[in-house]
Formats: C-alpha cells, sequence, structure tokens
C-alpha cells in the first residue's frame, strides 16, 4: 500500500527538521548555534500563564471547543484587529453592504447568490496559523486552482497549496531591491485559473514589511481584479522594532476586505508557540467554509487557552514585546556590524521587523570553493549549511526553501553574546578568513 500522490509530493517541513537536528546535536553535547528557530526564547507573558492555571479548576476548560471558537473570544479578537489597524468596521461593513444590495438588484434576486455576497466580518478560531492557512485553501481551492505566492516565502505556503490540489505560481525577488515583489509581475501572472494571493508582511525570512507605497500600489492592483482572494499573514504585525509600523492594503482601499482572509496567533506576540492558537478574521461566507472543514477534522482549538484568551488584557501584549524588540533590534545591528568589519557591506540589508534575516551567499567570497565555473548557477544553499553545521556548529535554514537559492534564513533570536559568536564565525567564513 502506498501514500496518495498528494502526500508523497509534499516536502518535509526543512524549519522543523533543521530545529530539532540542532537541538539533537546540542543534547549530544556540541556546541550548536540555532539559528533556525522561529520562536523567541523568551518566558510567555506572566499574566496569561497565571490566567492558564486558572482555568485549570474549571469542568468547561476541558469540554470540546465550539467549532469556530468561543464568541466572546472571536469579539475580543475583531475588537483587537479593529483598533490596532486603525479601522472602523462598522462603517466599512455598511458600505459594503449596501454596494453589495445595490449590485444584488442585477442578480435578479437570486436568493443563493445574494446570501452569497452578502457580508459579514467574522472570526474562526484555529490550533495555529498553520491550521486557519490551511482551512481557508482546503476551503477555497479547486483542482488546478492558481494561488500567487510572492518569495521570499514562508516555506509552508507551497505545500498547503499543493495539498489542497490547487497551483503555487512563485514571483521572484531578491536581495538586490531588499526582496521587494515586482507588482508587474504579479500583475502579469493574475489569470483565469487564479484564485487567492498570498502576502506576508512583515515577511518571515527577510525580516523586513512592505512599505506604505507599496501597499497602495498593491490594493489599486487587487481592485482590478475583483474575483482574486487576497490571504494576508500577519502573524508578526506586532514584532516590529524599527518604525515605522506596517500598513496593509485594507487600510488604503477598506472594501478589499469583502475578499480579505486575515490570519494571526499568539505564538509570536506573547512567545507561545507550542500552545498553537491562531485564527482568521475574513467575510463570514469564507469562514463558514472554513468551519465547515475544522468541524470535520480538528473538531476545534483549544478550550483551554481560548477562555485564557479570553481573560488577557490584549493591551499587556504591548508592554511585553518592549524587552523584545529591543533584544532583536540589538542583534540586528551585529549583523551590519559583522557584515561592515569584514567588507561584506554589499551583502547586507537593513531587518526591521519579524525576527529573521537573509544571508546571500552569492556575492562573497565563499562561493569561490562552491562554484564550478565562473558563470555556474547552480543553488548551493543545501549544501552550504550541511558545511556550517558540521564545521563550525551553525545552524542556518537553506534559502532554497524560501524561494532564494544561494541563501540562507537565520534566526535573530539567540542570546546577545552567542549571537556575536556564530554572526563571527559566520562573516568570517563568508569572507573566506576561516
Amino acid at each position: 500500500m502506498h501514500l496518495n500522490q498528494r502526500v508523497r509530493g509534499l516536502n518535509e517541513s526543512i524549519t522543523m527538521k533543521l530545529n530539532a537536528r540542532a537541538m539533537s546535536l546540542a543534547e549530544e553535547g556540541r556546541k550548536i548555534y540555532n539559528l533556525t528557530a522561529g520562536q523567541l526564547p523568551f518566558r510567555t507573558l506572566p499574566e496569561f500563564v497565571e490566567l492558564i492555571k486558572a482555568e485549570l479548576n474549571f469542568i468547561r476548560s476541558f469540554q470540546y471547543p465550539l467549532v469556530s471558537g468561543l464568541p466572546e473570544l472571536r469579539k475580543k479578537i475583531l475588537d483587537y484587529f479593529e483598533r490596532s489597524r486603525g479601522l472602523d468596521l462598522q462603517k466599512i461593513q455598511e458600505k459594503i453592504r449596501e454596494k453589495i444590495s445595490q449590485s444584488g438588484e442585477k442578480l435578479e434576486n437570486n436568493e443563493d447568490e445574494l446570501k452569497e455576497k452578502s457580508f459579514e466580518l467574522d472570526v474562526i478560531v484555529c490550533n495555529g496559523v498553520k491550521h486557519a492557512l490551511s482551512n481557508i485553501l482546503g476551503s477555497l481551492l479547486d483542482a488546478g486552482d492558481e494561488v500567487i505566492i510572492l518569495t521570499p516565502h514562508w516555506v509552508t505556503y507551497p505545500e498547503i497549496v499543493k495539498f489542497c490540489r490547487g497551483e503555487p505560481i512563485v514571483i521572484k525577488s531578491s536581495i538586490f531591491d531588499v526582496f521587494v515583489p515586482n507588482l508587474d509581475d504579479v500583475k502579469r501572472a493574475i489569470g483565469h485559473r487564479t484564485k487567492a494571493i498570498i502576502i506576508n508582511s512583515p515577511n518571515n525570512p527577510t525580516g523586513t514589511h512592505y512599505s506604505d507605497d507599496w501597499m497602495k500600489a498593491f490594493a489599486n492592483l487587487m481592485m482590478e481584479h475583483p474575483d482574486v482572494v487576497i490571504i494576508s499573514d500577519e502573524i508578526y504585525y506586532e514584532v516590529f522594532y524599527f518604525d515605522p509600523r506596517p500598513t496593509y492594503f485594507y487600510q488604503c482601499r477598506p472594501e478589499l476586505l469583502e475578499r480579505t482572509v486575515i490570519i494571526d496567533g499568539i505564538s509570536k506576540t506573547l512567545a507561545a508557540t507550542g500552545l498553537r492558537m491562531g485564527w482568521a478574521i475574513g467575510p463570514k461566507h469564507f469562514l463558514d467554509g472554513m468551519a465547515k472543514l475544522q468541524g470535520q477534522t480538528t473538531s476545534g482549538a483549544s478550550t483551554l487557552i481560548q477562555r485564557a484568551l479570553v481573560h488577557l488584557d490584549f493591551s499587556l501584549m504591548e508592554h511585553y514585546l518592549v524587552p523584545i524588540k529591543a533584544h532583536l533590534r540589538v542583534n540586528a545591528q551585529v549583523i551590519r556590524e559583522k557584515y561592515r568589519d569584514y567588507g561584506l557591506a554589499h551583502t547586507w540589508y537593513q531587518p526591521f521587523s519579524a525576527f529573521y534575516y537573509m544571508v546571500d551567499f552569492s556575492r562573497t567570497p565563499l562561493m569561490k570553493k562552491y562554484k564550478k565555473t565562473v558563470d555556474d548557477k547552480a543553488d548551493y544553499s543545501h549544501q552550504i549549511c550541511q558545511d556550517f553545521l558540521d564545521q563550525y556548529g551553525v545552524a542556518m535554514v537553506p534559502g532554497t526553501d524560501f524561494g532564494v537559492p544561494n541563501s540562507a534564513r537565520i534566526s535573530l533570536v539567540l542570546e546577545k553574546e552567542q549571537f556575536k559568536e556564530a554572526m563571527d564565525l559566520l562573516v568570517r567564513a563568508l569572507a573566506d578568513k576561516l
């Protein structure tokens, strides 16, 4: 008996695999600088921990969850989203409903179509952002539907698209333009089979977020394509450590919320990756489809954690993130200093959000050791990362898996002195000084 083709075609999560490998080597006694992990080395918010403990005494904390999540938590999430993004959701929803009502007159009172086009923004609570993403893609895609993905991209995006029988269409970008996708390329990629586009800002793996101008231009482009669903991964929204704060396309054109699904969660803002708690915000008819899928798979998300979140003051997150942002800012500056010290400033860019940086191998002296010829265009990301782990104990994630050849993603989360040591080894090797 064989596994089905969709599962056989999936790649193992490289980030999870390499993090486990780094941890295993460290347990064996090797000195390992684990730059793979997308999780903070901080205790989660103490108030949150106490709320979880308090729930342990209540029977309801261990009962089946409601499929879409606790109503009071869903409202809380929606209220937080409205405040944090500076939106007036009531006015936006009224305007969109008015527009739909006017267009409904042309539908000759087709009740099914009118119901599908009705608009109400809602929330569904899921088991992390990956789960939310798989739910929305699983409920949207038919076989052969195309999903546009902007590079560098989170490693999971194309894999989930493929598993849901869709076709990932990848838009390339590079360090030469600080990983800003060219919107002309996006426009050319949109076709009759395009069902959705995924954007991720602040971005994993680059540690940057798209500018106001880019978001405005993207919003205008999406207005030209009313049948394309926008999936906005905003899990790192609060994790910016240099001004300005990220902005989004729907802040420029609120009517786009009619076909936008925003995914978010607590893994980054509360350093709670293991609790697997995320959500999606979007039009109710999209979320109803997600709820059907969720009800037949996971049933829902942890009742215990949901009930604790209901009582959590979300404004505490801002205070909690202050030392975390300071930590990331310091390590971002370490990268800058080390690159300049070793004459690699031409391969450096400034990360200012999330907690990652893309190391560019392609224009460094190191590449001379790997290239077979001067014009060799092969991707050596995996080989270089393996050599760094074997020789120096520096664990990184190959850029290939993020859509960027001859590069690697490093995480900025290590303690400062450890991070300095790792960066010294890294840049010395890049400069061919080891």
